[in-house]
């Protein structure tokens, strides 16, 4: 990662060329400056994602995120740069990667089912369910269902960052960035996010809260995360799928308030 107090220090004069006065080579050394956080967070994204996936068309992706980012960002508000566009970034990759298609529709459909599943039944017990009460409800055997996880496997990596509303790009995860947003609109997505998230957390299993954790807060990959929790990588590949789905389910349950505001 870079170096986040020596960049704020040393560009803070870039990013007043930039913002103030409009000054293109300011722009162009900010850019050239961030261009790791590209490759980093390029680099990140690529893990579990199918073989005809090209990383550089991720990575051309990502500049446009970056770019998109240093045009956008109020370097006034003494926010970290990197945080913000880190979610730029991933959601400029994500995009590339919708518009590419590259989930077949019947993963697409499985992923779907799964997580209406979770959905369905964990607001009627109002608990965590069970492999054994998702697989019944599906109408298939526990090995089934294990095989459907490992082939929407990589279809739950980016589910939170997916946007809140098809047009735009602001996804869930973005909105937690900015805690001194001030705008009325902002705040209020960001109470039901929270509230939608804690609820879908609340569900988890211990080990399924501890791989989203070790995955999106401390950003170890799937392989490490089974190092530090000496399991096989196919396991921690299931639960972070199972941990995903059900935080959908929660997040669907407040969709319809999402989208009114």
């Amino acid at each position: 990662m870079i170096e986040q107090k020596t960049l704020h220090l040393t560009n803070f004069h870039l990013w007043q060329a930039w913002k103030e006065q409009s000054d293109l080579e300011a722009k162009k050394q900010l850019i050239e400056q961030y261009l790791p956080l590209v490759d980093y967070v390029t680099n990140r994204m690529a893990i579990g994602l199918p073989k005809n996936v090209i990383k550089d068309d991720l990575a051309s992706n990502g500049v446009m995120g970056l770019i998109d980012a240093i045009e956008k960002f109020d370097y006034c508000r003494g926010l970290q740069f990197e945080t913000y566009a880190s979610w730029r970034i991933r959601g400029a990759i994500i995009d590339g990667l919708r518009q590419g298609d590259w989930v077949p529709r019947s993963v697409r459909e499985k992923a779907k089912k799964v997580e209406e599943a979770y959905q369905y039944l964990e607001q009627h017990y109002l608990r965590s369910v069970t492999d054994a009460e998702i697989s019944e409800y599906l109408q298939v055997s526990e090995k089934e269902f294990i095989s459907m996880l490992q082939d929407i496997a990589v279809t739950t990596v980016f589910s939170l960052e997916d946007p809140i509303r098809d047009e735009e790009s602001e996804t869930r995860m973005s909105l937690l960035v900015d805690d001194k947003a001030k705008n009325p609109d902002y705040k209020v997505h960001e109470f039901y996010l929270k509230e939608s998230l804690i609820n879908g957390i609340e569900r988890l299993t211990e080990k399924e809260r501890t791989v989203v954790s070790l995955f999106y807060y401390e950003e170890l990959s799937l392989s490490e995360i089974a190092e530090v929790m000496s399991l096989s990588p196919s396991r921690i590949s299931q639960l972070h799928s199972k941990a995903i789905l059900r935080l959908r389910g929660a997040l669907a349950k407040n969709k319809d308030q999402l989208m009114q505001h």
